[in-house]
């Protein structure tokens, strides 16, 4: 018995012999680190692929094959532009054309670290206006347990059409972890949980034909959100502990990284999570309070989440603190000292900048009078207090005659000279565990 032949909706019906024909157009709305990566997938799989966002300079990009996504092959971009098998647009009235549309928008937190589902109710209004009787929606935004049936069901529904009859909807969440070189969009597994067990499976039916991984389905949206928080938050509270024992092992002469080490050395019960100068990227440091601001409407303190939290964002104080502690042993003042800073990203190898704990080292530095030389290989510039900053255009070759009076290693970027950076350095301060073969006298960790 096939799958549309264990489906009684008509609809449903029709969409699933389309997805699996690949006669079906797919749209997906937000073409960043999820969409754009998601879109090109699709188009590879052999899909006609619609991708909507309201930037037009990205929008332009696509349809001009450039690539600004690490993660998506510049190759493979411009091959599925040529073959008309992907467009931008930023005109949502070409969702009348699409017979399924992912939405992959961003969620982030406001001032009072509550979500900010702006963007997904403006997008799903946006589809409420033109989407057509049987198209699938699926949200992808990371985001709180309920919005997927609070927000967007009620949206959509807008259009006249019923949810699970007329229309389906469900939740997938994102998976990408930017620069990892075994699993991408296409290989990692997918959990997905639709309004009614139908709009599961035409979801799942969309997946299966787009990706080489295997589709996990739950029994609701809400269970593929609280997954989603879930797996973040095991991340968050992990790192919180490692930057705990980095600072107790600090305080009594231990090197944590020996530690971590010699404790993954146990087959069993124990997995190994690094300390770093904080958490960095759209996920580990935001997605833990959706759930915090979600947890009080049901009268329930996540108070394991709130203290991870609490260390993870101390961390890049205690980055400072560990500085001006060394500078001090040096006979300097942080106030006039030269330091080197030698990345920008949240993680090594790749160009996002989003949450990096490096941007708050950054600022707390130059208001403690630091004269700053920040070097990045895959990052010309960042934003900084809302003003855009540039990278030093400058190499480790311009310090080795005027060393600065300390080198802060912040992300550990394979392209970086670690024998040179020795080299030209008085004193390190390495947040990343880096260096390998250390020649120095002067080489600290956090």
């Amino acid at each position: 018995m096939t799958l549309t032949d264990q489906i009684k909706n008509s609809n449903a019906k029709t969409l699933i012999d389309k997805l699996e024909s690949k006669t079906a157009t797919i749209g997906v709305v937000g073409l960043g680190y999820v969409g754009l990566p998601l879109a090109v997938e699709k188009a590879k799989a052999g899909y006609k692929v619609i991708g909507f966002d309201v930037q037009q300079e990205r929008v332009n990009q696509v349809n001009d094959g450039i690539n600004y996504i690490g993660d998506v092959v510049d190759e493979e971009l411009n091959q599925i532009i040529k073959d008309d098998s992907l467009k931008a647009t930023t005109d949502y009235r070409l969702i009348e054309e699409v017979d399924a549309v992912a939405i992959c928008v961003p969620t982030p937190l406001d001032i009072y670290k509550q979500p900010d589902t702006s963007y997904v109710e403006s997008s799903s209004s946006e589809i409420s206006k033109y989407i057509k009787e049987g198209t699938l929606v699926v949200l992808e935004s990371t985001t709180y347990p309920g919005t997927t049936e609070e927000i967007v069901k009620p949206l959509i529904e807008k259009s006249g059409f019923s949810c699970g009859e007329t229309f389906f909807l469900a939740y997938s969440p994102e998976r990408v972890d930017p620069g990892n070189k075994q699993f991408n969009t296409k290989n990692t597994p997918k959990v997905v949980g639709g309004i009614t067990e139908e709009c599961t499976k035409v979801a799942a039916s969309m997946y299966e034909s787009v990706l080489e991984s295997n589709i996990h389905q739950v029994s609701s949206p809400s269970v593929a959100e609280m997954e989603k928080i879930l797996e973040n938050t095991f991340r968050n509270i992990n790192i919180g502990l490692a930057n705990e024992m980095a600072i107790l092992c600090n305080k009594m002469g231990l090197d944590v990284w020996e530690v971590i080490d010699a404790a993954a050395t146990k087959p069993y019960g124990f997995m190994p999570f690094y300390p770093g100068p904080g958490l960095g990227g759209h996920c580990i440091p935001i997605d833990p309070w959706y759930l915090t601001w979600k947890a009080r409407e049901y009268n329930y303190h996540t108070r394991l989440i709130e203290t991870a939290g609490e260390i993870n964002n101390e961390m890049p104080e205690y980055v400072v603190k560990r500085v001006m502690e060394l500078l001090n042993d040096e006979g300097k003042a942080l106030n006039g000292s030269s330091i080197l800073i030698l990345g920008v990203a949240y993680k090594k190898d790749i160009d996002d900048y989003r949450e990096s704990p490096v941007l708050p080292i950054i600022q707390l530095l130059e208001n403690r009078g630091a004269n700053l030389t920040i070097i990045d290989p895959y990052i010309n510039e960042f934003k900084l207090n809302n003003k855009m900053r540039s990278t030093s255009d400058g190499t480790l070759d311009d310090f080795t005659n005027n060393s600065p009076d300390l080198t802060l290693i912040t992300t550990n970027h394979s392209a970086f000279d670690y024998k040179k950076i020795q080299y030209i350095s008085s004193v390190i301060l390495d947040t990343r565990n880096s260096i390998e073969e250390v020649i120095m006298n002067k080489y600290y960790k956090i």
